[in-house]
């Protein structure tokens, strides 16, 4: 699933700039696609410009229902129908989608046969100074098996000793998840934590799920700024 939504804070109709001849939200359907991972994929959207932009180029899209705050919320909705077991959430930013990246999420299920993880998710390590510092990274640290202790647009940990090896992790938003735990994401309230940092998956840790972390080295550019699609442009060609 590919939540869509056309009105973005940051960079209005960001999901229909130009990147290389077509539009950001038609890249990553189709690099999501070109996987061959999946039974499906589908783009879920507020937004008829979009769902006819991936319908009109023979894709599968679908209309919201109803107004939603985050897309895992928008992905709830679409599948709470479907028969289905593990659903994986790209974001309609990510271009720059990797099969190698979608297989390592896939695998976190098929190692986990009690269903101890309800969720797993990608993060790179990050070096920059000012990428750690910017709150528009997502940062993420892990206990000593991977899974998720916290995120925050904060530099997390705090550098108060800087000779003790710490390597800083950027959260990608390429979310792979039990049905049931977006399920109950859905229907729990937003609580504080989520509400003050602006990041949908604190709700699941302040639940008590459980995320499961996986490293890539794939960092592709998410577009959330003006900046970011010039970045993309570049690396694109």
């Amino acid at each position: 699933m590919i939540p869509a939504r056309y009105s973005a804070s940051r960079f209005p109709a960001k999901l229909m700039q130009d990147l290389g001849g077509k539009t950001v939200i038609l890249r990553t359907y189709e690099a999501t696609v070109a996987t061959k991972l999946f039974d499906d994929v589908i783009v879920v959207t507020d937004s008829d410009i979009i769902y006819n932009e991936i319908v009109n180029h023979g894709g599968k899209a679908m209309m919201s229902k109803k107004e939603h705050d985050c897309g895992s919320d928008r992905i709830a909705e679409a599948v709470e129908l479907l028969d289905v077991d593990i659903v994986i959430n790209v974001q309609g930013d990510e271009p720059f989608t990797d099969k190698e990246s979608l297989t390592k999420l896939i695998e976190v299920f098929k190692q986990d046969p009690n269903k101890e993880v309800d969720l797993a998710s990608l993060m790179v390590h990050i070096t920059d100074e000012e990428e750690i510092k910017n709150p528009n990274t997502v940062k993420v640290i892990v206990d000593q098996a991977d899974f998720a202790l916290y995120f925050s647009r904060s530099p997390i940990p705090y550098p108060r000793d800087k000779d003790v090896g710490v390597r800083y992790f950027k959260h990608k938003g390429v979310y792979a998840f039990r049905k049931q735990a977006i399920m109950d994401f859905y229907n729990l309230p937003m609580l504080s934590l989520e509400a003050s940092e602006k990041i949908e998956c604190i709700r699941y840790l302040e639940y008590g799920k459980r995320i499961k972390m996986v490293e890539t080295d794939v960092q592709g550019v998410e577009i959330d700024t003006p900046e970011d699609l010039e970045r993309a442009k570049k690396l694109w060609k």
